[in-house]
């Protein structure tokens, strides 16, 4: 974490067994590093300094006091990083254990070291290594030790750090001393000074720019598809058979280490997914042959492969993968299948990335592209880590695979978002043989391979606009509307009327009708038909002129709320749970300006998919100015009974709403 970004300075420990080359490190550090960034101490001259005496009296201290020193030390390491604002790096030991017939070892690791250190960074020497520079070290006199024993040293030390660094939430990480070390080292504390959980979020929009910007390049997008990966595209978790191969390459019987880390207290955080890259890190040498060794053997699932293939016939739209998962491994996979130019990948695994891609950034990346870039977002996920994208995205599919590799968890957050966030997801079954999540009513099945479901993705966003300004009917209805001669109740009621017409007329044509039971007057059961979702619908008028119009919509729809609303602000979450449809109605739409502020309002609530505006005049500057660029980002339609080019707003006695009450006399 940057260390502006709070109070507790960022200290990395250097650590490894004596002889493995820290104090050597160190030095090339300082004459590499910036000192205005960063700070550098050896753990023996910090002890050296805050003991009376200096080392020789440390050294003859008992256990007790030597703690207290070591403490002592940390701590003023700390206080001067905080002081001077900046990074410090630390040589240090865990534990000592010069006797080679002894069991046990003297730790030296204190609470407070675990308490200050931020990262932890292991110089994992090959232990003939470690031997033969002990050997020839002319400078300090080192107790020549078998490699058996070194090598048990490093792997007790290694086992135990990294257990307490998961339990203190210190970022651990193993560096090889290849001829290269400074050059794996240099980067990496270069980014453990600048990263943070806010640059991180930073650099995954800057991504979703560069992203957008490309695909704005070739054609003009108004949809994007994102799309998890793992468990999502294919049925495998590629991180998991990352591992494996590793584990398969080196001989090791070690399990994979994500499980760990993520059932660790971090859970799916921030800071468990630096951690994993940290993890990755540590392959570096052979990573990229692992990712293709990984890419080989995943297999997308053929229902996407078909999406993907329809989607880039369509210029409208893009498709991008985010991924918690190793970047390098989708993008292999991509390639292998032929949509490396059309399908990016927003995805970490490794430091030079420069981000990591977690709960929070998947919700930053849809965030970013339907707010920030007006795109229509339509988001694939299949476990908890994907809700945040699932909850922000215009459309959200959850993809249910088979019930053995499937999530566990997904069942119970995903009720609770439904039940309580107003999600309205809906899930595909791959393969189709797969039982389903919840149920089909709390989430209703989709084929993602039908043309029909294609063509709901790929069809142009625009405003659907639909008056009857040229039909008789509206010729009658709005008579009454512009004659000064009539007011208050009389002009009331005409109003009502056009409500009760645009309702029955055009609003059953855009949001469509259902059947349901209903008694016949000869005893029998027939057919009814009422507005589709009606129960799920809520009519808002604009207060106040639009609710004499609005009372004629609810006459229509009487299974609708109805909602009075002064302001954008009086709509919210408790009385828009469950709602499907909103109907704004308003008696003139003039400038438009009060229609996106409660669209806008709607939209940040994140639970209505639809927005119908109803209004007796609208003004078509607003249409073509404000109503059509709104509906890029939303689903929005409107239902008017003329369109008009007159611009005229009216005052006192022309106002509609003052005609309507008659309170002419007010401004």
């Amino acid at each position: 974490m940057a260390a502006s970004d709070k109070a507790r300075p960022i200290v990395v420990g250097l650590y490894g067994v004596p002889g493995c080359g820290k104090s050597f490190l160190l030095g090339k550090l300082k004459s590499k590093l910036n000192h205005e960034h960063f700070q550098f101490f050896e753990g023996s001259d910090a002890i050296d300094r805050v003991v009376p005496g200096g080392l020789e009296v440390f050294k003859r201290s008992d256990d007790q006091k030597k703690l207290h020193w070591r403490q002592m030390a940390i701590d003023a390491i700390a206080k001067e990083c905080t002081r001077a604002g900046r990074v410090g790096v630390v040589t240090g030991h865990f534990l000592f254990w010069p006797q080679v017939s002894s069991a046990t070892y003297e730790a030296v690791c204190t609470d407070r070291d675990l308490r200050v250190y931020t990262h932890i960074l292991y110089l994992d020497v090959p232990a003939d290594v470690v031997v033969e520079r002990s050997r020839e070290d002319t400078v300090r006199c080192r107790q020549p030790l078998p490699v058996d024993h070194i090598r048990k040293w490093q792997d007790t030390e290694k086992k135990q750090l990294r257990r307490l660094c998961l339990e203190n939430g210190i970022l651990f990480g193993t560096i090889s001393p290849d001829p290269s070390l400074l050059d794996s080292i240099l980067p990496l504390l270069h980014d453990i000074r600048l990263h943070s959980e806010k640059e991180n979020l930073s650099r995954v929009n800057s991504r979703v720019d560069e992203v957008v910007l490309t695909m704005q390049r070739e054609n003009k997008i108004a949809t994007m598809v994102v799309l998890d990966a793992d468990r999502t595209l294919c049925a495998m978790d590629t991180g998991t058979m990352f591992w494996e191969k590793l584990r398969e390459s080196q001989s090791s019987k070690e399990e994979c280490p994500l499980r760990a880390l993520f059932s660790s207290h971090l859970g799916y955080s921030y800071s468990a997914f630096r951690q994993a890259t940290f993890l990755y890190e540590e392959s570096r040498s052979d990573f990229d042959s692992l990712c293709s060794e990984v890419a080989s053997a995943v297999t997308m699932h053929p229902e996407f492969l078909a999406l993907i293939r329809a989607l880039e016939r369509e210029p409208s739209t893009g498709a991008v993968v985010v991924t918690c998962g190793i970047r390098r491994v989708w993008e292999k996979v991509l390639e292998r299948e032929g949509f490396s130019q059309s399908v990016k990948v927003i995805g970490g695994g490794r430091v030079a990335d420069g981000y990591v891609v977690d709960p929070l950034a998947k919700g930053a990346v849809v965030s970013k592209l339907r707010d920030h870039h007006g795109l229509y977002v339509w988001a694939f996920g299949d476990s908890p880590v994907d809700l945040p994208m699932l909850k922000l995205a215009n459309q959200a599919v959850v993809v249910v695979g088979e019930y053995q590799t499937r999530s566990r968890s997904m069942d119970a957050v995903l009720l609770k978002a439904i039940d309580e966030d107003n999600l309205r997801p809906r899930q595909a079954l791959i393969p189709e043989f797969s039982t389903l999540r919840l149920d089909s009513d709390k989430l209703p099945i989709v084929n993602i391979a039908s043309q029909a479901f294609i063509k709901s993705i790929t069809s142009r966003r625009c405003l659907q606009v639909v008056h009857a300004t040229a039909k008789n009917a509206a010729k009658l209805l709005m008579t009454p509307t512009r004659d000064a001669a009539i007011a208050g109740h009389s002009l009331r009621a005409a109003h009502h009327q056009v409500g009760w017409y645009l309702a029955t007329e055009f609003l059953t044509s855009v949001l469509g009708v259902e059947e349901y039971p209903i008694a016949h007057v000869q005893g029998r059961t027939t057919d009814g038909y009422r507005l589709l979702d009606e129960d799920s619908t809520v009519i808002v008028a604009l207060m106040r002129g639009g609710e004499p119009m609005a009372l004629g919509v609810s006459e229509a729809f009487p299974k609708a709320m109805f909602l009075h609303a002064g302001s954008p602000k009086d709509l919210n979450s408790e009385n828009l749970a469950g709602k499907q449809t909103v109907l704004l109605v308003d008696s003139v739409v003039n400038s438009g300006k009060t229609i996106v502020e409660f669209v806008e309002q709607i939209r940040k609530l994140d639970t209505i998919k639809r927005i119908v505006v109803v209004a007796g005049v609208v003004q078509e500057k607003a249409v073509s100015g404000v109503l059509e660029p709104l509906a890029n980002a939303t689903d929005l339609s409107l239902v008017a009974l003329r369109l008009s080019e007159n611009k005229f707003t009216g005052k006192g006695g022309t106002d509609t709403g003052n005609r309507l009450f008659n309170t002419t006399q007010l401004p």
